[in-house]
């Protein structure tokens, strides 16, 4: 008889003992019609085919009442003499559904770093690394990858050439982190390409990883036509047994290049030889959900423990990184000049304070000039931060305004529903007619989103053709690559949306950008604000000029002397990262310090809040220890809070918080940690951990 230590998906910080009879005795077994081995085997279980257990594999197993599925990390032959339990209640394995493992020995490895660094349970974090399907499906090929073009003869710049040169003669012993930092339009994309040729020769495989895979057709595009079907595309869209499938054709190096978005990161690559990550400063690279990793932390680690080297790239590369290529732990290679024919748009600053646009979203300069593209036969992109048709309900007598009643945020009026819906948790009423508050028929709308901005735009300019892309007006699969490819046809004139168009995307008769109200992301109560809008604005204006030089782009706010609006309108990238870095050390904020957040919610108001209040006295009681056993890692921890969340009501649920501030992370994770694994709480509160966060809503 064996043992198995088995990883459950459930937020218990342990692993679970379970017995595994033999090969030969499951044969005997499953001949007898006793009625004693019906516990032991389910007819379901003895129909099923059934594998030797291997570390690595799946297995199936009854825990409490329920049948779970979970994945073996240890087996041996005799039990711990410190077992803690009697071994009388060791119940058998069902059936190990595997014939090969799923999850390597490094990808083991991975999964146990995982579980302390971001303090979350192994049997959660290995879920969250596995493909979740039951069985291979028939249909695993995915769409992008049918025929595929050979590669074009692309002539390389010398600042390309260079930097191909230097990521590929790497030494393991080296500093193993390259990015590449280059103007939108500058070809990174191509030296990407280069250098995964060069790792492919080699037999080595390769992570691809892209923000979002909706956001970036167009690159996967491009992976899947220079190496077709070595290429696999892991994406939402694919079944869980499609993406079961997809990660067995990787296992089996049926595919050697693996695009996808954030999970991709724990692709079970054989002898991985690179990892990109392209957009590297784009947010969507943390995860919001258990664990909450951040895929550029766990390439990091992948990349350094195979020795292999990271390749990170980006127009606008997030302050943390712009620090490490400053400091030399990354090494930069830089791209400055447009390959297509382009050059930077020359970039225009209207200042909404000053003009008289009551009741409209574009100013009349901006008119004027999508007046003149228009003519010209040339397209036009405009962009707006904000769905919906107007941003919230507001009285104009006593200034009361509808809230959600399950969150603190307002409701958006969407006028093609005719309703008013909040965007956290999708509850929805009818427009009142009246003031709810205080009865008064001078009600109305504050602020505009991309339905108002359509309604404007068909209105100012009837005979163009508009299309809208965000979240609302898609409601089909492949309606989003479609508005795409038609609008890069012509089939449109003007297209306007979120930040679903502000990257990633080539258009070669787009001219004119239009960024409706820089200001949205300004004003959140989150100290990389200032980051966020700089990146937006720089990020979108890089839509225009690609392929001809009189590319143009307006920018409107109420705050053009704001430094992210001013010198990402002004092109003065250094000037910004500058700014913000020197403003950062002053404060002590990443990426001079680290930060811990939890968050206690709870449906209970003062459950939520008492329960964050006992925590921070059991964290200060904690750190006191802690600086009498380590007074130089804890020396300069800071315990802030407890306070209510920005978006204080989140789906029926209060949150506060505890932010925990050090420059040495351990120490921080260690009292995360006794809060998480030792706190008694009430049960009705529910406790997350941040590590490093990334969003401080």
């Amino acid at each position: 008889m064996k043992y198995l230590q088995v990883a459950l998906n459930v937020p218990l910080n342990q692993t679970f003992t379970y017995s595994a009879l033999s090969e030969d005795t499951v044969s005997v077994n499953k001949s007898k019609s006793d009625e004693s081995q019906k516990d032991l085997f389910s007819k379901r279980a003895v129909n099923a085919k059934t594998f030797p257990p291997e570390n690595g594999k799946r297995v199936e197993v009854k825990f409490g009442n329920k049948r779970m599925t979970g994945i073996i990390t240890k087996i041996f032959d005799e039990l711990p003499k410190d077992l803690g339990f009697d071994e009388k209640k060791i119940r058998p394995i069902v059936r190990v559904p595997d014939e090969s493992p799923i999850l390597t020995e490094e990808l083991l490895t991975l999964g146990s770093w995982m579980s302390s660094y971001y303090l979350c349970p192994i049997g959660e974090v290995l879920n969250s690394i596995i493909p979740s399907g039951k069985r291979e499906s028939e249909s695993s090929a995915f769409s992008f990858v049918e025929e595929f073009s050979e590669k074009k003869n692309i002539e390389l710049s010398d600042e390309q050439k260079k930097a191909i040169e230097a990521i590929c003669s790497f030494d393991s012993e080296e500093n193993k982190f390259h990015y590449l930092f280059g103007t939108t339009g500058s070809g990174k994309t191509e030296v990407f390409m280069r250098v995964a040729e060069n790792v492919l020769k080699k037999d080595k495989g390769i992570i691809y990883l892209v923000p979002e895979i909706g956001l970036t057709p167009q690159v996967i595009e491009a992976v899947v036509n220079r190496f077709g079907k070595t290429a696999a595309v892991l994406h939402s869209g694919l079944t869980p047994s499609q993406k079961l499938a997809e990660w067995n054709r990787i296992l089996k190096r049926e595919a050697r290049i693996v695009i996808g978005a954030r999970s991709a990161v724990f692709a079970p690559v054989p002898d991985l030889g690179l990892i990109i990550i392209d957009e590297e400063h784009d947010g969507s690279y943390k995860s919001n959900n258990t664990p909450r990793y951040h895929a550029r932390q766990v390439a990091m680690y992948r990349c350094t423990k195979l020795k292999i080297p990271l390749l990170m790239g980006s127009a606008t590369p997030s302050v943390e990184s712009w620090n490490s290529i400053s400091n030399g732990q990354f090494n930069c290679h830089k791209l400055t000049r447009r390959l297509a024919g382009g050059t930077m748009p020359k970039i225009k600053c209207i200042d909404l304070s000053r003009q008289n646009i009551q009741g409209q979203s574009i100013s009349e300069e901006l008119k004027n000039a999508i007046e003149k593209t228009l003519e010209e036969k040339k397209q036009i992109i405009l962009f707006l931060n904000r769905r919906g048709f107007n941003h919230f309900f507001r009285c104009s007598y006593c200034g009361y305004e509808i809230k959600c009643k399950n969150c603190s945020v307002p409701l958006t009026y969407h006028k093609s529903l005719n309703r008013l819906k909040c965007h956290y948790c999708g509850w929805s009423i009818e427009p009142p007619s009246s003031c709810p508050n205080c009865g008064s028929f001078d009600i109305g709308y504050s602020g505009f989103g991309t339905e108002f901005i359509e309604a404007e735009v068909k209105s100012k300019f009837p005979n163009a053709k508009v299309v809208r892309v965000d979240t609302d007006s898609l409601t089909k699969k492949g309606e989003l690559q479609e508005k795409i490819e038609d609008f890069k046809r012509g089939r449109y004139d003007i297209m306007l949306g979120t930040q679903m168009i502000a990257k990633g995307l080539n258009f070669p008769n787009l001219k004119l950008v239009g960024i409706v109200l820089a200001d949205t992301s300004l004003h959140l109560p989150d100290f990389r604000a200032a980051e966020k809008t700089f990146s937006l604005i720089t990020q979108v204006s890089g839509r225009a000029g690609r392929y001809f030089p009189d590319g143009v782009v307006y920018v409107q706010t109420y705050n053009p002397g704001a430094e992210s609006i001013l010198y990402a309108c002004q092109n003065k990238t250094n000037e910004f990262y500058s700014s913000e870095i020197m403003q950062r050390k002053m404060l002590d904020f990443p990426p001079f310090s680290r930060f811990v957040r939890l968050v206690f919610r709870c449906p209970v108001l003062e459950d939520a809040r008492q329960t964050a209040k006992n925590a921070k006295e059991i964290l200060e009681n904690k750190l006191a220890e802690y600086k009498k056993k380590y007074p130089a890692q804890s020396d300069d921890v800071e315990i802030m809070g407890e306070s209510e969340c920005p978006l204080g009501k989140v789906s029926a649920n209060y949150r506060y918080q505890i932010m925990l501030k050090s420059k040495n992370i351990g120490i921080l994770q260690k009292l995360a940690g006794h809060l998480l694994y030792d706190f008694s709480k009430p049960q009705n509160v529910y406790i997350e951990v941040d590590i490093d966060p990334v969003n401080l809503l």
